[in-house]
């Protein structure tokens, strides 16, 4: 039994750490080899608007003709990793500073913080789901000086 919770211990620390790499190796440096090699070809994002495409390349696009190109000195801040069975949650902050057109506002220089909450299913080190929410509207809303 001891033998079984350490399999088990050691796999969750695995799936914490494949979250830890996407997100500083595809999100913060736009890594596209590490994209691939830690996405199935079958993921799904869960999060993604309704209609619209929710495999892959979807999430590649969203960071690296959305989010990178219009947030400058891009970080990720991890806050929290809680992980049960193959999913893994993640408590987070995307930071930068708004340099680029970001979802049709156009740059202000005016340093930016997106808070997110994700849940990602991890099969054989690679992202198999994704479940995410974030407060990007009032980011937005901000930055068009709504809020």
């Amino acid at each position: 039994m001891r033998e079984m919770e350490m399999r088990d211990d050691f796999l969750i620390e695995k799936n914490k750490q494949v979250v830890l790499d996407f997100n500083m190796q595809v999100i913060v440096a736009g890594n596209r080899d590490a994209f691939d090699a830690l996405m199935r070809r079958d993921f799904v994002n869960r999060s993604a608007p309704p209609g619209a495409p929710n495999g892959p390349e979807s999430m590649w696009n969203t960071f690296e003709h959305i989010l990178r190109p219009a947030l400058g000195n891009l970080t990720v801040e991890i806050h929290d990793q809680v992980a049960e069975g193959d999913e893994v949650t993640t408590r987070k902050t995307i930071n930068g500073v708004h340099i680029g057109p970001f979802m049709g506002v156009p740059a202000t220089g005016k340093p930016v913080t997106i808070n997110v909450i994700d849940i990602v299913r991890v099969e054989q080190g690679q992202y198999a789901e994704h479940w995410g929410i974030n407060d990007l509207a009032s980011v937005l809303a901000r930055l068009n000086n709504r809020a």
